[in-house]
C-alpha cells in the first residue's frame, strides 16, 4: 500500500511517501480499514519531532484521526463487516496505545486497529467530517462542556480560536449561550470567526490581547461586591508567554481552561493572580467515547459545523502537516488517500 512513513524523528523531510509499504493484515480481534479521510493535529507535529519521555518503535505512520470503510475483519470479529462506514477512536481504551503513534495511523491507504476502537458512522456524516472530530473536537467538547461547564451569559475568551480545537470551542460556547471573544492573527481569520459566531475578535498581531480585554470589558476587581470587569472563562491551550496574561483577563473567581501547550508547556507563572482573584485552573485531557457519540449527533443534526481548511492528497501529506505547523490554516486539515 501507499503510506507516508516516519523512520526517524526530525523535520518534515523525515516524512517519506513509500508506495510499497506492507499491507496490514488483521489479527483475530482486529479490522483493516480502507482509509477515506484522516485529519492532522498538532500532536502529529510533536510525534514527528519527538517528545521527551516517549519512545516510538519505528517505522511509524502518523495520523491519529481516521475514518473509512471496513476492508477486512479478524476471525473473532462479529459486529463489523466489509463495507461498514466507521470512525476510529484513536485511544485504545482496552489494551493501551494511540493510533498514529504506537500503532500505524491514517496517512496510508489502509489502517489496522482493534475492533473495539470502532464507532459506527451515520450516513448523514461524511468521512471528512468524521475524521476531523476525535482529537480536536473531542478535546474541545470535554474541555468546554464537561470540565469547563461554560454556561449562558458568561463571557468566554478563546486564544488559538482559528485552529481545530478553537473553532469547535467557539461553536460550543455559542451553543451554551455565552458571549465569545476570539483571538485571531489575521483580519481574514477574524472575519471567519465572526461568521462562525464570535461576538468580538481581538487581532493579537495588532494589539495586546490583555489590554484589549481590559479596555473593552474592564479590569477585574479584587474584592467581592466591588464593581469589576474581566471575563468569566479564558480558554488557553497555547501556553508560552500568553499564560499569565490570560489569567489577568479573568474576573474574580474566573476559570482558566487548558488542554495543551502548543507554544510552550513551561511558561513563567505568577501565583499572585491565582490566589488574589481566587482563580480556578481546570485542566482537560483528551476525550471519552461518549464525547465522540455526542459530537456525531451534533454534526448529524447540523448544530455543529466541521470547519475544513483544505483536503490534501496523500502524496502531499508532508505539505499538509507543514501548513498546520506553520499555523496557516483555519479549522482542520484533511488528508485522503
Amino acid at each position: 500500500m501507499k503510506a507516508l512513513v516516519l523512520r526517524e524523528h526530525g523535520d518534515n523531510e523525515k516524512l517519506t511517501l513509500e508506495p510499497q509499504f506492507p499491507n496490514p493484515t488483521p489479527g483475530a480481534d482486529d479490522v483493516v480499514i480502507r482509509v477515506k479521510a484522516s485529519s492532522l493535529n498538532y500532536h502529529d507535529v510533536f510525534t514527528r519531532r519527538g517528545m521527551p519521555g516517549i519512545r516510538l518503535s519505528f517505522p511509524v505512520i502518523i495520523g491519529l484521526d481516521v475514518a473509512g470503510e471496513v476492508e477486512q475483519v479478524g476471525t473473532n470479529v462479529t459486529d463489523w463487516k466489509p463495507g461498514d462506514r466507521v470512525l476510529v477512536d484513536p485511544i485504545d481504551r482496552v489494551d493501551g496505545g494511540l493510533v498514529g503513534e504506537t500503532i500505524h495511523g491514517g496517512l496510508a491507504e489502509l489502517c489496522r486497529v482493534p475492533a473495539h476502537q470502532l464507532i459506527r458512522l451515520p450516513d448523514q456524516v461524511s468521512f471528512g467530517e468524521a475524521a476531523a472530530l476525535p482529537v480536536a473536537y473531542g478535546t474541545a467538547l470535554r474541555m468546554m462542556n464537561r470540565i469547563g461547564q461554560v454556561k449562558a451569559g458568561e463571557k468566554v475568551l478563546i486564544l488559538g480560536a482559528s485552529g481545530g480545537v478553537g473553532v469547535c470551542a467557539v461553536q460550543l460556547a455559542k451553543l451554551a449561550g455565552a458571549t465569545v471573544i476570539a483571538c485571531a492573527g489575521t483580519p481574514e481569520k477574524a472575519e471567519q470567526l465572526r461568521q462562525l459566531g464570535a461576538d468580538d475578535v481581538i487581532l493579537y498581531t495588532e494589539e495586546d490581547f490583555l489590554k484589549a480585554v481590559q479596555t473593552r470589558y474592564g479590569k477585574p476587581a479584587r474584592r467581592r461586591g466591588q464593581a469589576g470587569g474581566g471575563v468569566d472563562v479564558v480558554v488557553n491551550f497555547t501556553g508560552g508567554d500568553t499564560w499569565v496574561k490570560s489569567l489577568r483577563c479573568l474576573r474574580l473567581g474566573g476559570r482558566a481552561l487548558t488542554c495543551g501547550a502548543t507554544a510552550g508547556f513551561d511558561p513563567k507563572e505568577d501565583l499572585r493572580f491565582i490566589w488574589t482573584f481566587e482563580l480556578q485552573i481546570r485542566g482537560s485531557n483528551g476525550w471519552e467515547r461518549e464525547d465522540l457519540h455526542e459530537l456525531l449527533e451534533l454534526v448529524q443534526s447540523r448544530q455543529l459545523k466541521v470547519l475544513i481548511d483544505r483536503q490534501w492528497p496523500l502524496d502531499d501529506g508532508a505539505k499538509a502537516l507543514a501548513s498546520l505547523e506553520d499555523r496557516k490554516v483555519f479549522g482542520k486539515v484533511l488528508v485522503a488517500a
